[in-house]
């Protein structure tokens, strides 16, 4: 049985930092062989990617977290990570790990990020 884990989220004021963390287990492959991504969702609006990691570790940002968030992965862990700083109260979302290899795709359950005041 595949399971994604994140773990990390929580309340947070603005400028604060959070680092989530996402641990795979079940997966048919070698975690290595998977390219790893971290997604949001804010309450009425649609799922969107934030951050990517290849299989070589080469990254990609939606704009709205370039500079702030940093994603790495640990694969002798099977573990992903994503590094929020200088969070904003736009970045209030339930966070979701997925993992990507050809055409299988698993989610994590979630882990929720509120930033406030």
């Amino acid at each position: 049985q595949v399971q994604l884990v994140e773990s990390g989220g929580g309340l947070v004021q603005p400028g604060g930092s959070l680092r989530l963390s996402c641990t795979t287990s079940g997966l048919t492959w070698t975690f290595s062989n998977y390219r790893m991504r971290w997604y949001c969702q804010a309450p009425g609006k649609d799922r969107e990617l934030v951050a990517d990691i290849s299989t070589g570790g080469r990254t990609n940002y939606a704009d709205s977290v370039k500079g702030r968030f940093t994603i790495s992965r640990d694969n002798a862990k099977n573990t992903v990570y994503l590094q929020m700083n200088s969070l904003k109260p736009a970045d209030t979302a339930v966070y979701y790990c997925n993992a990507v290899l050809g055409v299988a795709r698993y989610w994590g359950q979630g882990t929720q990020v509120t930033v406030s005041s």
